[in-house]
């Protein structure tokens, strides 16, 4: 059985973690980059570059520093910011490791990126907002970009915590544009939203990273239980 919790909840557990200063997005962007690394090497475009999509919040650094990452180990990556604020710390790793940024504005080389990939990782939006829909503007238009390319292609995505568009608790999609995910890499503990539909049919295989915050969620009675792996 899988229990799965709201992000209030996995903000809670996370919190005395964060408090002592463990690094838990390094934790889970080393965990998020393996994935990658795997779901690649099965593409039918392997060798093609890994391209992240990348919002504005920790979502983002978590794609950032998993990107660098794959960089540093000679993968092609290319990032695409959704925002001009992006997470810093993760850019500068990334830049550092040799992460090809690739402006938004430029729908020509969008497209092109898009294209190119073996893998395509959506790192846009995380558990940190409540809005609905909560995939809007320049993070939107990418998403409606790349998904006809993902079909035609079949390229695969692999979500970072969820995928975007997703609502984390009660897995609702009030807009459609939501990329379909082959793999979800969940940190901590798995979202709710993953588990009940029409979420879950978008979420693909969940992966969980353990971050070390089973002792918090002990305390906690979870949304939802369900026989989903």
């Amino acid at each position: 059985m899988v229990d799965g919790y709201s992000a209030e909840q996995v903000r809670a557990a996370e919190a005395p973690h964060l408090a002592a200063g463990e690094p838990l997005m390094l934790r889970a962007a080393a965990a998020l980059a393996g994935v990658i690394r795997r779901e690649a090497g099965r593409s039918d475009a392997a060798g093609g570059p890994v391209v992240l999509l990348v919002g504005s919040g920790d979502n983002g650094g978590d794609a950032l520093f998993a990107g660098a990452e794959l960089a540093g180990d000679g993968m092609a990556v290319t990032a695409i910011p959704a925002s001009e604020r992006i997470h810093a710390d993760g850019a500068v790793a990334a830049r550092t490791a040799g992460v090809r940024f690739q402006g938004r504005d430029d729908a020509a080389a969008v497209d092109r990126a898009l294209r190119s990939a073996a893998l395509i990782v959506d790192g846009l939006l995380g558990t940190g907002t409540s809005a609905a829909p909560a995939l809007r503007g320049t993070a939107r238009d990418l998403v409606a970009a790349a998904m006809p390319i993902v079909e035609e292609r079949g390229i695969p995505v692999v979500a970072v915590d969820l995928p975007s568009g997703i609502h984390p608790d009660d897995g609702s999609v009030p807009d459609p544009t939501v990329l379909r995910a082959e793999v979800t890499v969940t940190f901590g503990a798995v979202k709710a939203g993953l588990l009940l539909e029409p979420g879950a049919s978008r979420a693909g295989r969940i992966e969980l990273v353990d971050l070390g915050l089973g002792p918090e969620l002990a305390a906690m009675t979870p949304l939802v239980t369900t026989d989903r792996s």
